[in-house]
């Protein structure tokens, strides 16, 4: 190893290039940044992405009103039965998304538009959700709507190809 050099015009010791270049620091993100890089990748459309802060078995508990409501477990289950249902009907452009974490888990909110593929009927969508973040991914999502019924009904009409 490299020897320590005199202390730096700020009291601490100086570290000779080949001892920075070995250092490596683990830095753990929070809870709340693991939920805002879930939101980023799935703003892009990015599904290895949002897989990434996902636990492999992850509970997804939708609205049951919804066509892919109720409890979804598993990653791979979360990305077939909520975002493949969820983007088989509407194309999905997040607009805002906001973080807040706190002692009971990270709270998020979404914000954005669902335009139906069938119609192009677009429908404002507002998302909150709560996240349980351990060891760096998210384990649990509890998602609440507003108004799911009139979510519900805008899945009918795409389907349908009505308005």
């Amino acid at each position: 190893m490299g020897s320590i050099r005199a202390p730096s015009t700020d009291g601490t010791p100086k570290m000779s290039n080949h001892q920075l270049s070995n250092r490596t620091e683990t830095v753990t993100e929070s809870p709340a940044d693991v939920v805002r890089g879930l939101y980023d990748a799935l703003g892009k459309g990015d599904v290895p992405g949002v897989l990434a802060r996902l636990a492999p078995e992850v509970i997804v508990d939708e609205p049951n009103q919804l066509p892919y409501g109720g409890v979804h477990q598993g990653r791979e289950v979360f990305v077939q039965s909520v975002l493949g249902a969820m983007m088989g009907y509407a194309a999905v452009a997040i607009t805002d998304a906001e973080v807040f974490e706190g002692p009971a888990g990270v709270v998020g909110t979404l914000t954005g538009t669902l335009t139906a593929h069938t119609t192009g009927e677009q429908y404002p969508l507002t998302m909150v959700e709560i996240h349980q973040v351990e060891d760096g991914l998210v384990g649990k999502i509890d998602v609440y709507l507003k108004n799911p019924h009139d979510l519900a009904a805008f899945y009918a009409r795409a389907e349908a190809g009505t308005r």
